[in-house]
């Protein structure tokens, strides 16, 4: 088992349980513009047309026949129509997040679809003097990027590279089949309460926060932050946090939080796999470096990352990684997939 902090305050963390886990083609949308003339002349020449180019989702990458091809033995709960409608819901979300003074946080949550904005997280210190005179850090997330921001290739790995880590926390079958995945709704151990010191996201007496979902959801904290960027409440899953067992759309939401969310210290697993981030010298003398094995870094790096190349998690992960590969009919030749030489961020230390 892993705790990785994902943030903020005291004890905020996700626990990953290391369970034993055509293209479509879419049509560009052509628009007529109407002509007109000027002064006299009237060319008579045909109505121009253009070519708007429709931005694929990651909702397009895959049908429900290739998708049930890639989770043959998928729980029920985890079915293509929850997926594909956890992609539509979230993609309507974006959520600016600014952080004073390292610890101090106010969250700024817009729907898209609605045009609604509201600050659904401002700490109590967000305006004292001590926390105003630290620079403010600030970073955007909008969800509708996932699996969606660059080129279909690209798209189609980073789809690979988190399916690959949601298959590996739920898998139950047999090793190095990858056909196991999508299975386990909660960890095996529930006995435990998860439950962690927090000013901003207290636990609900009589609740645990265990690991649920498809990323293993797990702490009062990460429940609690998760809420309020998906459903504008923390208090949603902080009171009900078995929805993430009972909601198959809900649990989804959890999973692609998760992937497009930066952490404390640690760039999100969308921003590797997309590109984006890449390593400072502090990160090159730690032997991090862009591709599939620093996501295992983000997910799980404590447990699985600097152990060398026969660390059998980390190994599993790159199993399905490229398995998904091969079924989405792509390759990542310069995949970096191990993490077996890389430092892991450590809870609490600013790097």
């Amino acid at each position: 088992m892993a705790y990785l902090n994902i943030r903020y305050t005291s004890a905020y963390m996700i626990k990953i349980i290391s369970s034993p886990i055509k293209l479509l083609a879419v049509g560009a949308l052509s628009l007529s513009l109407l002509s007109f003339s000027c002064g006299n002349g009237n060319t008579g020449k045909p109505h121009a047309k253009i070519t708007v180019p429709v931005k694929k989702t990651a909702a397009d990458l895959l049908t429900e026949k290739q998708y049930n091809e890639l989770f043959p033995q998928h729980n029920a709960f985890y079915s293509y129509q929850a997926f594909i409608k956890a992609i539509k819901q979230l993609s309507n979300i974006q959520v600016k997040i600014t952080r004073r003074a390292v610890s101090v946080y106010q969250i700024v949550r817009t729907n898209k679809l609605t045009g609604k904005t509201a600050i659904v997280r401002q700490d109590v210190d967000w305006n004292e003097e001590w926390a105003k005179q630290k620079p403010d850090s600030t970073f955007v997330v909008d969800f509708g990027n996932f699996c969606s921001e660059k080129d279909v290739l690209a798209n189609k790995k980073e789809l690979a590279a988190f399916f690959a880590h949601i298959a590996h926390e739920t898998r139950h079958g047999e090793n190095e089949k990858y056909d196991d995945g999508l299975m386990l709704i909660h960890e095996n151990n529930t006995s435990a309460p998860y439950i962690g010191e927090s000013d901003e996201y207290p636990p609900v007496a009589g609740k645990k926060y265990y690991g649920r979902g498809p990323m293993q959801l797990s702490y009062n904290g990460n429940y609690g932050y998760a809420s309020d960027c998906i459903l504008g409440d923390d208090k949603i899953l902080l009171n009900n946090p078995d929805l993430v067992e009972t909601d198959p759309v809900i649990a989804f939401e959890t999973a692609i939080y998760f992937w497009m969310m930066p952490q404390t210290h640690k760039p999100s697993a969308h921003d590797v796999m997309i590109g984006k981030w890449q390593p400072k010298a502090s990160d090159k003398a730690k032997g991090r470096t862009p591709g599939f094995g620093m996501t295992i870094n983000i997910v799980n790096g404590e447990v699985e990352c600097n152990k060398g190349e026969d660390m059998y998690n980390m190994k599993d992960r790159i199993g399905y990684y490229q398995h998904f590969l091969a079924q989405l009919g792509i390759k990542d030749d310069n995949c970096a997939c191990s993490c077996g030489k890389m430092q892991p961020y450590l809870y609490g230390v600013n790097e």
